[in-house]
């Protein structure tokens, strides 16, 4: 049996194929998320790389954000459900789920069995999230990548104090000014998104093994801050940003059968 997830998120869109439930076929990405031509760019690229049609899926499920507009898909599903389904196939072993998107940042407590028994989200703020990031690396003029990169190798991190965005905004802006290492800028900007991450992964309870879920996963000077912050070493998959998509695969394979 063959089944698709679909995930459009706010910024990006992802893809999975699945045979039987567990044999990965295809994986996509594309960028671009709900209102733009990513979703159906991701789609197109995942049948492709499976060598497969709309046809051959016996059920499609989309989750994320754009969930609600997908006209391919059979069922609508939690962004919760498919980040905590797709972690649980990456690691067995994990019980707490970080996911961090462009817009939000959930923590998944799972139980043994990969089942979802909590969860605990932000408000709706862009501090945590990788919208923050994105501000962040414009404002440095640099790439994504390269924020996480300079983060990873800084002796230090700088201060970043202010909580919101647009005020965070104006306080790196003042810290460059002032002649601060752009390396210790980029670690303390991570370290401010895995301050509020963790306050987050705390309020719903540290229970290892914890991994990341979510574009934000790929920063490694936010995987190595948030380590630090609650003390436990933080899993991390290369497919980390597909879980979403991966994990609609398998809820898709389970409810068709």
């Amino acid at each position: 049996m063959y089944t698709l997830g679909i995930d459009i998120g706010s910024t990006t869109s992802k893809c999975a194929v699945l045979r039987d439930g567990g044999e990965r076929l295809a994986v996509s990405l594309a960028l671009g998320g709900i209102g733009t031509k990513g979703p159906a760019a991701a789609l197109e690229s995942v049948l492709r790389g499976a060598g497969l049609s709309m046809k051959d899926m016996a059920v499609v499920a989309a989750t994320g954000y754009g969930r609600t507009r997908c006209d391919a898909a059979d069922m609508e599903v939690s962004e919760l459900t498919c980040h905590a389904l797709g972690a649980y196939a990456a690691f067995p072993q994990v019980r707490t789920v970080v996911d961090i998107g462009g817009q939000d940042a959930k923590v998944i407590s799972l139980d043994g069995e990969g089942r979802m028994r909590g969860f605990t989200m932000n408000d709706k703020c862009a501090a945590g999230t990788g919208r923050f990031l994105d501000v962040m690396a414009s404002v440095l003029q640099i790439s994504l990548d390269e924020l996480g990169q300079r983060a990873a190798r800084a002796k230090s991190a700088a201060a970043v104090s202010s909580t919101c965005t647009v005020f965070a905004e104006s306080e790196v802006i003042s810290l460059l000014a002032g002649g601060v290492d752009m390396d210790e800028l980029a670690a303390g900007i991570c370290a401010s998104v895995a301050g509020r991450v963790s306050a987050l992964v705390k309020r719903q309870g540290v229970v290892p093994a914890v991994c990341m879920s979510g574009g934000v996963a790929r920063n490694e000077g936010v995987r190595a801050a948030l380590s630090q912050a609650l003390g436990e070493p933080v899993l991390v998959s290369p497919d980390g940003q597909l879980f979403g998509a991966v994990g609609a695969a398998i809820y898709a394979y389970r409810k068709g059968k």
